[in-house]
């Protein structure tokens, strides 16, 4: 039987609604400040679906493009300035090492990316609340967050445990700072057996039973072995030379999302998965918006 297809526009339509009738109820409109630096490229494809998706829930969207070496002093006006309510930055902006210290200086109380060091801590620390009255949440970052919604999707989590992907192994091919490790570290949290590939090698993100942590561990599991036990399988792999995920090597019944701008499972992939996701961009951008809210809750109080 062919897997079945999930579409995240249907789902990231589910969480607009929710999101408009948030941004519906408060007393002043939301205003998401968005910059990337000037020329054409993916980073203005994906500005255009913020804006699009902004439009869709009522959020005003202030796409601001400059040159790179005036983004820094922006972002720190955006911090200050009381109209703009979270802010959005679309790399690559100065290079890695210098975009990492752009992450930094956005106002986490803005950072609807959820990138910043403050956010990064309560992930890795597995603190879902800010406040000790657990009134505040905390955000995560909206790319990983995206997977771990249509895992919900597909039917494989159990909603509403503590530990919705207990039992379940998962193979991650990517361990970016942005997406792969904080995805990694995420499903391991949530009672998931991780193995994490990238250029450096695999790691092993095992969860330490009933105290909602996860240990990183070096592992000799290799990707033949990984793909035939994993229950999950998350592709994020921006590469052609990338050896495409197949059919014959997944565990039958898996689900096989991809988050790449680029094709990372052979077409056949669906002759043995159960669920597949080729995309999860609209997810991405909905996961976003939903943090833009969670962050004017939290300012609220």
């Amino acid at each position: 039987m062919p897997a079945e297809v999930l579409d995240p526009s249907d789902l990231a339509e589910t969480f607009r609604a929710q999101i408009r009738a948030e941004v519906a109820a408060l007393p002043e409109p939301l205003t998401l400040a968005g910059f990337r630096v000037e020329g054409d490229g993916p980073t203005q494809t994906y500005a255009e679906y913020t804006r699009r998706g902004c439009e869709k829930v009522g959020i005003r969207f202030d796409q601001r493009v400059l040159p790179a070496e005036e983004v820094e002093r922006a972002v720190h006006e955006a911090g200050s300035d009381p109209s703009v309510h979270g802010i959005f930055l679309y790399y690559p902006i100065l290079g890695l090492a210098q975009d990492r210290w752009l992450r930094e200086i956005v106002d986490p109380r803005k950072d609807v990316e959820g990138l910043h060091s403050f956010w990064s801590r309560c992930l890795y620390e597995n603190r879902r609340y800010i406040d000790a009255e657990r009134t505040k949440r905390a955000v995560l970052p909206c790319t990983p967050l995206a997977v771990l919604k249509l895992l919900e999707a597909s039917g494989i989590t159990d909603v509403g445990a503590v530990e919705p992907l207990a039992g379940l192994k998962a193979c991650v091919f990517n361990r970016s700072e942005i997406v792969g490790q904080p995805l990694a570290a995420m499903m391991a949290n949530d009672g998931a057996e991780v193995i994490s590939f990238d250029v450096e090698g695999p790691l092993a993100y095992v969860p330490s039973r009933g105290n909602g942590s996860y240990e990183v561990r070096g592992t000799s599991v290799d990707r033949a072995t990984a793909l035939a036990e994993a229950d999950v399988v998350v592709t994020g792999v921006p590469s052609r030379d990338f050896p495409l995920v197949r059919a014959e090597e997944i565990k039958p019944g898996a689900t096989c999302i991809n988050f790449s701008t680029l094709r990372n499972y052979d077409e056949d992939i669906v002759r043995t998965a159960g669920v597949f996701v080729p995309r999860i961009g609209p997810m991405t951008v909905t996961m976003a918006l939903r943090n833009a809210v969670r962050l004017h809750h939290n300012r609220q109080g």
